[in-house]
């Protein structure tokens, strides 16, 4: 039996994963955190939009932006954690030799 056979019985047996079909597979209840506090997050950025157009001194509107950098960092670890622990996870189990470049490419990209 092939490795592509393998995998395929996997799937058939545990039903699509987010990985076999590249959605998501956020738990609702953080999808609802995630959801809120990006809600937050745009709230914020008009804000610093509505500052920069109303002349707000210069520091006011870089502590705003700080404090949104903050919460999409904090936006970003939670999906990460989400994602070790569904995705990457069971594409390890499943023995999928693309998900370590996958996943440090994504780590990459959020250390920048």
């Amino acid at each position: 039996m092939s490795q592509t056979e393998t995998k395929n019985e996997v799937v058939e047996a545990k039903g699509p994963e987010c990985c076999d079909t590249k959605t998501g597979q956020v738990p609702d209840p953080l999808k609802t955190n995630l959801v809120h506090r990006m809600n937050r997050i745009e709230g914020q950025v008009k804000g610093i939009r509505n500052m920069i157009e109303r002349d707000v001194y210069c520091d006011d509107i870089l502590n705003q932006m700080s404090a949104v950098q903050s919460a999409l960092h904090s936006v970003s670890r939670l999906l990460l954690e989400s994602h070790i622990n569904t995705c990457v996870l069971d594409r390890l189990k499943q023995e999928d030799p693309d998900i370590t470049e996958e996943f440090m490419k994504t780590v990459s990209k959020l250390m920048k």
